[in-house]
């Protein structure tokens, strides 16, 4: 295939993907009728949330690999979402935030990525501590003829995050939160190195990353956060939250001696973390569907997920509450902008 038919496919693929993408977040549902929720969310619309979900796993997206035409249509998708809620662009040139994208094997030519930022102001806007709340929307494409499509990975979290952001939105916070989708965390964290990088995003200001990555699958209920071990004065604000959480909220998975089940270098907040930055990662245990094409939107546990939505803000709220203390906790930063353990 010649490569001006190969684009003219790409660009007409990416047109019926934004078709698609419109009709189904036009019937997002709120209310009761919600197939497989019983919950009555106190804080998020379950309805957007959920459609957004099967929206940005749908084959129509062809797994969202960073640097193709089903990634770039999938911010178009985020980014209608968080203007539909009333979210704030943070930079003076827009919601997106360049993000290089390395070419790799199957993907020589890669187009441009680039991560989505806004936010909610708070009390004294763009001045002291902030939270950054993020989640990658990028999955792993197209795999010997399989996609993967990603609805937990992280379809769901980034879902998650518009949810909380239209909550901040319609109740503002004392303080600053940033609301970032990001880009190429499939491919070596590229988004959140990116935007560490980047003076014109002071992250200096960063008092805690809350990391949103798989929040919608899990039969047992069980929601995880994992970084206590590294910030033991966050303990407390989980276990002041779990106390009355509609899900089943732990910690863990966050100490050397767990090996592979550490995952302090596994998601974008290894990025924050190596910054000296506390971060609280939130996810579910891995399950059948992890970096498996059966990862679709049938698969998630609507009622949990809606649950963990709720139980996330909750966990913003507490923060946002005694966000000077958090930032008190920063530590001094590693080497910098590299997770132990990462490749460059």
């Amino acid at each position: 295939m010649t490569s001006k038919r190969a684009f003219a496919l790409a660009a007409l693929l990416g047109f019926a993907a934004i078709l698609l993408g419109w009709l189904l977040l036009s019937q997002g549902r709120k209310g009761d009728e919600l197939p497989g929720v019983t919950y009555k969310p106190v804080y998020v619309d379950a309805g957007p949330m959920l459609h957004l979900v099967d929206v940005l796993a749908s084959d129509a997206l062809e797994g969202r690999a960073s640097g193709t035409p089903g990634n770039e249509a999938a911010r178009g998708f985020i980014r209608k979402r968080f203007e539909d809620i009333g979210l704030t662009p943070y930079l003076d040139s827009g919601w997106e935030h360049p993000v290089a994208i390395i070419p790799r094997e199957g993907l020589d030519n890669p187009g441009p990525g680039a991560n989505l930022i806004g936010w909610a102001p708070g009390e004294t806007p763009g001045t002291g501590p902030m939270i950054v709340v993020t989640a990658h929307f990028d999955h792993l494409g197209i795999r010997e003829g399989d996609i993967y499509n990603g609805a937990d990975d992280n379809a769901s979290g980034t879902a998650a995050l518009v949810a909380i952001a239209d909550y901040f939105v319609r109740n503002p916070p004392r303080h600053d939160i940033l609301f970032v989708a990001l880009d190429a965390e499939e491919v070596g964290f590229l988004g959140a190195r990116a935007l560490m990088r980047d003076p014109a995003i002071d992250l200096s200001r960063a008092a805690l990353n809350i990391n949103l990555d798989m929040v919608s699958r899990s039969d047992a209920g069980e929601l995880y956060a994992s970084g206590t071990f590294h910030t033991p004065e966050l303990a407390n604000l989980i276990a002041g939250v779990a106390a009355t959480a509609p899900v089943t909220l732990l910690t863990g998975h966050d100490r050397p001696e767990d090996g592979p089940n550490d995952w302090t270098t596994q998601s974008d907040h290894a990025v924050f973390h190596a910054a000296g930055i506390p971060h609280l990662y939130f996810g579910v245990e891995d399950h059948p569907g992890y970096h498996q094409p059966s990862d679709d939107f049938a698969a998630i546990t609507p009622d949990f997920y809606v649950r963990a939505a709720d139980t996330l803000v909750s966990v913003t709220l507490a923060a946002d509450a005694m966000l000077p203390q958090i930032y008190a906790l920063r530590r001094a930063p590693a080497e910098p902008d590299q997770p132990e353990g990462m490749p460059e």
